[in-house]
């Protein structure tokens, strides 16, 4: 299981988590429009050999998307491993994990490559150090498609120039409750920066929870880019933690009812959906930061965010459920979690 579940990086409580990603494709291959089942083969084995070869970063284990079962494949991607489009893909494809679950390397996604480390909290930095290293790896083995205007080429044009995204998924309830989460958009918007929900492009922003990144990545290097979000996060942060102040000051009974309503029903509950799960986990977080329930701790909740979907979930109980199942499977999984 990730090691995000335990790793307590800075400002962890309200940043669930850093994440790098690079776009790169092979000169010497189609892009993936025009790529044959050939040349996807010719790509998954070249980057066999290329990982096999270094292990600098641990072992890496290959999993071929083709084969895999439906339920494996998305909840790989609940667990932010791979992308909503990989999970769906029918195409040839697979991705390289590391044991600890917070590196992967996609293969024949939208691009040939997509590289991408993830650290608790914020540390955009930290992520790029991972992701540069092992692409400096790759490129040593293979020449990438790249144009000395342009920078790396892409699928999408959005992606040009470094070919780098940089996010940070955040935690703003405070900010939803009081609406100001509308003109945190609109400003992020106006200066390069696009705020989705918890699985990227086309994905809802459940559970208050929201991933913060740069839009583009042509003309401006690296460094830039992640300059930019980590402070653009740390304004968010900042704003986030004086409004739950304000709210609780407002009214305390209120606050706390609140929060305790969703923590007695996580505890007691003997049916609880996905959304349901989402909504109360994201109650008992606020509560947990602000010191107001102290027998439970961020990394149990971050640890039942993730089992608690209907992938994992599934996985975990080894078998498929139907959705009443999977409510009653859930409510005993956290309870089990809570209590223990």
């Amino acid at each position: 299981m990730s090691g995000l579940l335990v790793e307590k990086g800075p400002e962890y409580d309200i940043a669930l988590s850093s994440r790098i990603r690079l776009a790169r494709n092979f000169a010497d291959i189609p892009f993936s429009s025009r790529m044959s089942v050939k040349h996807q083969d010719e790509l998954i084995q070249r980057m066999q050999e290329i990982i096999a070869d270094n292990q600098a970063y641990g072992k890496l284990m290959f999993v071929d998307m083709t084969s895999m079962h439906p339920i494996d494949k998305i909840s790989l991607m609940e667990r932010h491993l791979i992308s909503p489009d990989l999970a769906e893909t029918k195409e040839n494809s697979g991705a390289f994990i590391n044991e600890n679950e917070n590196l992967s390397i996609m293969i024949n996604e939208e691009d040939h490559i997509r590289i991408q480390a993830m650290f608790s909290g914020i540390q955009l930095e930290k992520a790029y150090m991972v992701c540069d290293g092992i692409d400096s790896i790759i490129s040593e083995k293979a020449d990438y498609a790249f144009d000395d205007k342009y920078g790396y080429l892409t699928s999408c044009p959005t992606n040009l120039g470094t070919g780098m995204r940089a996010s940070v998924m955040l935690h703003l309830p405070a900010l939803v409750m009081t609406g100001y989460m509308k003109s945190i958009l609109e400003s992020c918007n106006k200066v390069g920066v696009t705020v989705r929900g918890i699985y990227g492009e086309n994905s809802d922003a459940v559970g208050d929870m929201f991933q913060v990144s740069n839009q583009i990545s042509l003309g401006r290097i690296e460094e830039e880019t992640i300059a930019s979000i980590d402070g653009i996060c740390k304004q968010i942060i900042d704003r986030e933690k004086t409004l739950r102040l304000q709210l609780y000051k407002q009214n305390v009974y209120k606050f706390e009812d609140k929060i305790y309503r969703s923590y007695g029903l996580l505890l007691n509950a003997r049916i609880i959906s996905t959304q349901e799960c989402f909504k109360f986990l994201s109650d008992v977080r606020l509560g947990v930061s602000m010191g107001i329930i102290k027998d439970i701790d961020i990394a149990t909740l971050n640890e039942i965010l993730v089992l608690s979907q209907s992938a994992t979930l599934q996985k975990i109980s080894g078998k498929q459920l139907g959705e009443d199942e999977r409510d009653i499977k859930r409510a005993e999984l956290i309870r089990m979690k809570i209590e223990k």
